[in-house]
């Protein structure tokens, strides 16, 4: 299954709406989470770890970690401190990953850029680890980024909208649903730019005038009775 030659024509919009159709939680690194590089793309499984003020958590989860992993690092968003540099990067590029995710800051952002490596972050901040605590139980095992918990059955996606976690083993339903809602998309989009707008498509009158006769009537079940179903 192709998951990164299919994400290439879609984004993680596409993939958090398909998870909603899917009644799959939505699961979003926290919205500052951004590319180091506008335009990098993630795609791969999760390979996480708990930074505790040492570099060699990153070394461990590199071993053993698949080709085009994406190694998630759990910092507990500090922005005191950064916890990733050049020389981590560089490594996980060294080592086939496809790329970094950090629920924290890094650092060392020229060198970086210039390694090519997708980098999504916090942001950045000159220094590095400010302290050294006791490696944590069950660290290689999963990373908390917000509120969730990212582990190997995760796959990583991320674009100029932010990152998406989701199931590594319903990916092959959500990106037929993501791709069912990008060809909608489109096709609602090429009509807007042919001169029909977008409420003639979906007979926003009519949901008006139901609306007026009953109250209860939501915009959502009057796209999905007229085949024009834009959100869910």
């Amino acid at each position: 299954m192709d998951l990164e030659g299919r994400f290439a024509t879609l984004t993680t919009a596409h993939l958090a709406d398909a998870c909603i159709r899917a009644g799959l939680p939505v699961r979003c690194a926290p919205a500052p989470t951004r590319a180091v590089v506008p335009g990098s793309r993630l795609c791969g499984p999760a390979v996480p770890a708990r930074h505790v003020g040492s570099v060699d958590v990153f070394l461990e989860a590199f071993e053993d970690a698949p080709e085009g992993g994406v190694l998630v690092v759990d910092n507990g968003g500090r922005l005191d401190e950064s916890c990733v540099g050049d020389l981590v990067v560089l490594e996980a590029h060294a080592a086939g990953l496809g790329g970094v995710v950090i629920w924290g800051l890094h650092r060392d952002t020229a060198d970086i850029r210039a390694i090519g490596l997708p980098v999504f972050s916090l942001g950045s901040i000159p220094t590095g680890p400010l302290n050294l605590g006791p490696r944590v139980d069950g660290g290689p095992a999963e990373a908390i980024v917000g509120t969730w918990r990212i582990g190997p059955p995760d796959l990583v996606l991320g674009d100029d909208d932010g990152v998406l976690f989701v199931p590594l083993a319903r990916a092959g339903e959500l990106f037929t649903l993501a791709e069912g809602i990008r060809d909608t998309e489109r096709r609602q989009a090429d009509r807007i730019r042919g001169g029909e707008p977008l409420r003639r498509q979906v007979r926003f009158g009519e949901f008006l005038a139901a609306r007026e006769t009953n109250p209860a009537l939501t915009f959502r079940a009057h796209l999905r009775a007229v085949g024009g179903a834009i959100e869910e």
